[in-house]
C-alpha cells in the first residue's frame, strides 16, 4: 500500500531535505537501516561466523524476495556485491571465440563496454554498436539488420544512467533469439521504479543493484539467469559456495545460480537488501511505479519552464531520471549550488555513456532521480532554487 506519510516517517531526511539522488544512491528506509545496524550489532556478541548461522533462513529468503519481485525463482537469483559484478560475471562465463560479435547499445554504461573490448581483445571477437533511433532508444530495425548466426550476446542498459528513457528490452529479445544471441539486461536503473518480469521480457539473464532505486544497503546487488543457463554456464571464477571440490582433480558446480555466488559476504547487507526488496513489495511496485513516473514529469515539465533550461531526456517510454544543463553554468557548478540549498543531486559526465554522449556532443548533464518519498512541493523548491542560481 502506498502510504506517503509512513513512508516519509520511515525515510527521516526526507523531511530536512530535496533528495534528488536515488539513480546514484538513494535513500534506505529506517526498517532496512535497523536490519543491518542490528545484524552488526549481533555480530559484535558472537562473532560473525554464528551471527550468520542464525540467519541462514532469512538469507535464503533474500532470494525469494528478489525473485518475487521480478517473476522469478529463488534457484535463478545469485546474490553480489554489485550490479558490475552481475554483469561481469555472466558477460565472462558466455563463451567467445575469434569472429564472434558482442553487440552493445549506444547508451551503454562504462564498465559494460570495458568488458565487452578486453574479452573482445583476448580472444579476437569483435565489439559493435546497436544505433540509437530518432527518439534515443535502440534502433530495432538497425538491430535485426545487423543480427546473425555469429552475434553471441546482445547488452542493453534498461534505462540509461544520463537521461530518462526505457529500452524496449522484450523487442530486443524477440529479435536476439531469432539469432541464437543471448540477451544480458543491465537493470541498474529501472529495478525498484519500474516493473521488471524477467518471463514477459525474455532475457536470458540481468543485472541489478540494492543502492539505487530499491533503496537498499551500498555493497549489494544480483544476478538473474534464465534457468537452463544456471544450470549449464560455468563462472569465471569459483570457492566452495559455487562449487564443490569432489577429488584431487575433481569439482563439481552448484546446481543453480549459486554457481555465481561467493562464500564471503556482507551478511548485514544482504539481510538488509532483503528487507528493501519486502519494504517495496509492500508498497507494490505498480504503485512505485506510477509515483515515480509523476514525479519525474512533473519535474522535466517544471524545468522546460526555467529560463537557460534544457531538458535532455530522450525515449519514447521515460524513467524516472531527468536529466539536464543551465547555460552559462557547468552541471558540477550546478550541483554544487544547489547542495547548498539543501537539494541532492548528481552529475553523470560523457565519460559513463562514452558514444550516446559524445554523438550528442555533451560533457555531462544534472541528473536528478526524484523517488516516490519526495513531494511535490519539495520539486518545486528545487525549482525556486535553480530559479536563483
Amino acid at each position: 500500500m502506498f502510504d506517503l506519510d509512513r513512508i516519509r516517517h520511515d525515510t527521516p531526511a526526507a523531511e530536512t531535505s530535496v533528495f534528488l539522488d536515488s539513480a546514484g544512491s538513494s535513500l534506505p528506509p529506517t526498517p532496512v537501516v535497523d536490519a543491518a545496524v542490528a545484524h552488526l550489532r549481533r555480530e559484535a556478541v558472537v562473532g560473525g561466523y554464528r551471527a550468520a548461522n542464525e540467519r541462514m533462513s532469512d538469507l535464503a529468503a533474500v532470494k525469494t524476495s528478489v525473485a518475487t519481485l521480478i517473476g522469478a525463482q529463488a534457484s535463478d537469483i545469485a546474490l553480489s556485491d554489485s550490479a558490475t559484478r552481475s554483469w561481469s560475471d555472466f558477460f565472462y562465463s558466455i563463451p567467445l571465440a575469434e569472429g564472434d560479435r558482442i553487440l552493445l547499445c549506444e547508451v551503454e554504461y562504462a564498465s559494460n563496454a570495458l568488458a565487452a573490448l578486453q574479452r573482445a581483445a583476448a580472444v579476437g571477437a569483435v565489439v559493435e554498436f546497436v544505433p540509437s533511433d530518432p527518439t534515443g532508444q535502440i534502433d530495432l530495425q538497425a538491430l535485426e539488420n545487423m543480427l546473425d548466426d555469429r552475434v553471441r550476446i546482445v547488452s542493453l542498459v534498461h534505462a540509461p544512467t544520463n537521461g530518462g528513457l526505457v529500452n524496449p528490452a522484450r523487442e530486443v529479445a524477440e529479435l536476439a533469439h531469432r539469432h541464437g544471441a543471448l540477451v544480458l539486461l543491465d537493470a541498474c536503473q529501472s529495478i525498484g521504479q519500474i516493473r521488471v518480469d524477467v518471463a514477459e521480457l525474455g532475457v536470458d539473464a540481468l543485472s541489478a543493484t540494492g543502492r539505487k532505486w530499491l533503496r537498499g544497503p551500498r555493497g549489494t546487488g544480483f544476478l538473474y539467469l534464465r534457468p537452463e543457463l544456471a544450470t549449464s554456464l560455468e563462472p569465471p571464477t569459483l570457492d566452495l559456495h559455487s562449487a564443490q571440490w569432489t577429488g584431487e582433480r575433481e569439482y563439481r558446480l552448484a546446481p543453480d545460480a549459486t554457481r555465481f555466488e561467493f562464500w564471503e559476504c556482507d551478511v548485514a547487507a544482504r539481510l538488509a537488501l532483503g528487507t528493501a526488496v519486502d519494504y517495496l513489495l509492500d508498497i507494490g511496485i505498480d504503485n512505485v511505479q506510477d509515483a515515480v513516473a509523476e514525479r519525474a514529469e512533473y519535474l522535466r515539465a517544471a524545468l522546460r519552464n526555467v529560463n537557460g533550461v534544457t531538458v535532455h531526456d530522450l525515449g519514447e517510454r521515460k524513467s524516472g531520471i531527468v536529466s539536464f544543463t543551465v547555460d552559462g553554468a557547468t552541471p558540477t557548478d550546478v550541483r554544487d549550488a544547489l547542495a547548498e540549498k539543501n537539494v541532492t543531486v548528481t552529475v553523470s559526465h560523457r565519460r559513463s555513456t562514452l558514444v550516446d554522449m559524445t554523438q550528442r556532443g555533451l560533457g555531462a548533464v544534472v541528473r536528478a532521480s526524484p523517488h516516490y518519498f519526495v513531494t511535490f512541493a519539495q520539486l518545486d523548491e528545487m525549482i525556486h532554487a535553480l530559479r536563483a542560481l
